[in-house]
């Protein structure tokens, strides 16, 4: 797949599934991650997965510090429901990465490993989403605000001219730059407080 030279660019994280272990998948359970994997299951490289991304790997950072995070042993929270706005898009990415699922995921083996139910909808939080670890109980909640790196002015219109039936492919590859050039801007502020708020 091409893509962005700067997908690159974005660390990888790395999870250790005990599923993925068990079952011969891989070796040590361990599993790397990437952005762009997260954009070959979206299909599209957009705020929205960016952001998704960036809480996930964020939040799974301050649960586990410098160990590495258990995939399976995560339940996330949304504070909206799961077919408002972006929410599903961004709860694709989260279930990527950690495998919490709401009643799809997986049913689980003589009671472990189980996936499902792990993800749930419409809660009360002072924030996007809330992350929990399921051994210890320690959670986190985090926010994403893509107005902190704004698009151009020129954004829409370029987008409505490419969307057009006659658009030129240069108009098209015009957008497509300025596009990727935002969520590139957005992964060069990841650490601004204002792009992600913690609670």
């Amino acid at each position: 797949m091409a893509y962005p030279a700067f997908f690159d660019t974005i660390p990888t994280i790395t999870l250790r599934d005990p599923l993925a272990r068990l079952l011969g998948a891989a070796q040590d359970g361990l599993i790397e991650y990437s952005f762009a994997e997260a954009v070959k299951l979206t299909g599209h490289s957009c705020p929205t997965v960016a952001g998704a991304w960036l809480m996930t790997v964020g939040a799974l950072k301050r649960l586990y510090g410098d160990d590495i995070p258990l995939r399976g042993g995560i339940a996330v929270q949304f504070q909206k429901s799961a077919a408002e706005g972006v929410t599903g898009v961004i709860a694709s990415v989260v279930t990527f990465l950690t495998g919490a699922t709401e009643d799809t995921g997986f049913k689980g083996l003589r009671g472990r490993f189980v996936r499902r139910d792990l993800m749930s909808f419409d809660q009360p939080l002072d924030g996007d989403i809330r992350f929990e670890r399921l051994d210890t109980g320690q959670a986190v909640t985090v926010s994403f605000d893509a107005s902190v790196v704004p698009a151009p002015s020129d954004m829409m219109p370029r987008l409505f001219m490419a969307m057009q039936d006659d658009a030129t492919p240069e108009q098209q590859m015009a957008f497509a730059e300025i596009w990727q050039d935002r969520v590139r801007r957005i992964f060069e502020h990841a650490e601004q407080p204002q792009l992600l708020k913690y609670v």
